[in-house]
């Protein structure tokens, strides 16, 4: 059990660390986004997807440990959380210390990482926003206005103008 606690410590601590590559990046974002730098947010895009895939493999890893705790200790693997684990260290302090302390400094990174996404979200559906704007802008540039002809059933037939903007044939 305590080679178990030890490895489940040690991904623990190797998560927190990727979480907190995750919110620098996740800041780093944020003035890219703010600069509209296209090539930079692509290369930290890259550099997010690494990080994202080193935290699945440890989430991976951490949860056979869990598996592994839940056989020993003969409990379900649904009821094993960390929460549980520190209940059931109370008979050794310094374990169940070390794993608060874990478990406390990663649901602070978590928390500075979840906002730090919904800052880059709202800025990249901005971006896009305006990005969108600026097309509408150029498509009206490029059309004529709509005459205002109807067909007989009232229905506007939608011709356009000359593309000129100016009829010279009158």
């Amino acid at each position: 059990m305590a080679s178990l606690m030890e490895n489940l410590l040690d991904v623990l601590e190797r998560e927190h660390k990727e979480y907190e590559k995750l919110f620098q990046l996740g800041q780093r974002k944020r003035q890219i986004l703010i600069d509209a730098d296209v090539e930079e947010l692509e290369v930290l895009t890259e550099r997010e997807q690494d990080v994202s895939s080193t935290l699945r493999n440890l989430e991976n890893k951490r949860e056979q440990i869990m598996d592994d705790m839940s056989v020993v200790l003969n409990r379900k693997k649904e009821e094993m959380t960390l929460g549980k684990m520190i209940e059931i260290l109370d008979k050794q302090p310094e374990q169940q210390s070390r794993l608060t302390e874990i478990r406390t400094k990663l649901g602070a990174t978590l928390k500075e990482v979840s906002a730090i996404n919904e800052q880059n979200r709202v800025l990249t559906q901005q971006a896009l926003e305006l990005v969108e704007y600026d097309l509408n802008l150029f498509r009206s540039f490029r059309q004529a206005p709509e005459t205002a002809n109807y067909n007989r059933n009232a229905y506007n037939t939608g011709d356009l103008l000359g593309s000129s903007g100016f009829d010279t044939k009158q």
